[in-house]
């Protein structure tokens, strides 16, 4: 009876929503996390209980590939994946929904937003981290550790979708300490936990130190309290993991040694099992430009020849490039900005520039670029040149840069002596280019 009046009082006043978080916290009874102690996604639910003050034991003795697989288990999550929150109201699976349980259980957390819009916002980049850097950093890790088939083309697909990621990531930060308002969210607890795993073990610093404000960012995270409480030491992988070396066949017996007996089935060849919760990304499909024939240019001999010319530029750079130049693996295309005439402020149109140079990322391994902003008075002009791999426009391009349409394209005929120049003048930066002063030039490599 005594219990009971406890649970009305609580209720009325609005402490507690069941009887079951009545219960854990009248007898102080722990809520059970089921993973293995180094799950990055059980991270998120064990640093979002630190914030909320929400008591979470991780069970122990938890084998990967056993404990998951009993009866017992597969009641709370029938696909046998980790992590799974055991309540008194019943089980939840999926490591979001149990970090967003967990946070839900103190009133007015802010590990959630103090706004509408900030709730909105921490969504946001709880899905970016899933949908953007997590599947990145997989692709890219879990052939190497033997998980999964490692195929080449794969892994620079991966590399390449991931340092678009990062790059976008990157320039959040720029100008934030937390992904949203001024303190630790879940967006904080998810995103983290996602690099984690790829900054641990794949991610050295040469390929990190392109992303500052990231590389800032997570040693910030990592070594708050909470976090450090549960995820405890964080080192940078020193070295990427080697390709795993494939298996030699095993050789047939010559046919004299072969006794008659019933053909055996051959067994099928083990591939390790991931060690997370979800399944792994579904593979993107390759892009069309990998499956074009060879092409006589490297574009990335082209680009450090670009960096590395620092004198003599036209005979030396300019010539090696049309030495270069495959017009048939390759094409050369102006564009002219639509709208000119709303370029009255010299910065304003530089960032613009900026911004859609960082959207073209997505082609930086098929491209490479120029753009001018022209003018000594407002408003300014700008113009580009860029090489692309094949004869068109890449159509993932144009699908998913929004500028593409603010620009006019024209492909360059390179027979035409004039057009050359030109795209020659432009590489070069030249001053003045078409009788008007150079403001501003930037390149994309």
């Amino acid at each position: 009876m005594l219990a009971t009046y406890h649970y009305v009082a609580f209720c009325d006043s609005g402490s507690f929503t069941s009887i079951g978080d009545w219960f854990m916290e009248f007898f102080d009874i722990a809520h059970v996390l089921h993973s293995g102690a180094g799950n990055k996604n059980a991270f998120k639910g064990l640093i979002a209980a630190e914030y909320s003050g929400v008591k979470v034991e991780l069970v122990k003795n938890f084998e990967m590939g056993v404990s998951n697989k009993t009866p017992e288990f597969l009641k709370m999550n029938p696909l046998g994946k980790v992590p799974v929150l055991e309540t008194p109201d019943g089980p939840v699976f999926e490591s979001h929904a149990i970090a967003r349980y967990i946070a839900r259980l103190k009133d007015d957390n802010p590990l959630l937003g103090s706004s509408r819009i900030e709730q909105a916002h921490v969504e946001q980049w709880m899905d970016f981290a899933a949908t953007e850097v997590d599947p990145g950093v997989a692709w890219y890790l879990y052939p190497r550790l033997g998980y999964i088939p490692y195929v080449q083309v794969t892994e620079e697909t991966a590399i390449t979708a991931l340092k678009r990621s990062l790059g976008a990531l990157n320039t959040h930060l720029a100008s934030n300490t937390f992904l949203v308002g001024h303190s630790v969210t879940l967006a904080d607890i998810v995103m983290t936990c996602n690099l984690y795993h790829g900054i641990a073990r794949i991610l050295t610093k040469s390929f990190t130190s392109d992303f500052p404000h990231v590389e800032r960012y997570f040693w910030t995270m990592v070594n708050q309290p909470n976090f450090k409480k549960v995820m405890g030491d964080v080192k940078q992988a020193d070295s990427v993991p080697p390709v795993p070396k494939k298996t030699a066949p095993a050789k047939e017996p010559k046919a004299k040694d072969v006794k008659k007996e019933a053909p055996k089935e051959a067994p099928k060849p083990k591939v390790a099992e991931a060690p997370e919760e979800e399944e792994a990304p579904k593979l993107k499909p390759k892009n069309p430009l990998d499956l074009l024939p060879p092409s006589k240019m490297i574009l990335d001999e082209w680009k450090r020849l670009y960096s590395n010319t620092k004198t003599n530029f036209r005979e030396v750079a300019i010539k090696g490039f049309w030495d270069m130049y495959d017009p048939e693996g390759y094409s050369l295309w102006f564009c002219d900005y639509k709208y000119n005439d709303e370029n009255t402020v010299s910065f304003v149109t530089m960032n613009k520039v900026g911004g859609f140079l960082q959207r073209m990322d997505l082609c930086r391994k098929y491209a490479f670029g120029k753009m001018l902003v022209i003018g000594s008075e407002p408003p300014f002009k700008v113009k580009g040149l860029w090489l692309f791999r094949g004869q068109e426009i890449p159509k993932f391009v144009m699908d998913e840069v929004y500028d593409m349409e603010l620009y006019e394209w024209t492909k360059v005929d390179i027979s035409d002596e004039a057009q050359k120049e030109r795209v020659s003048a432009m590489i070069e930066d030249q001053e003045p280019f078409e009788g008007e002063a150079l403001l501003d030039a930037k390149c994309f490599k």
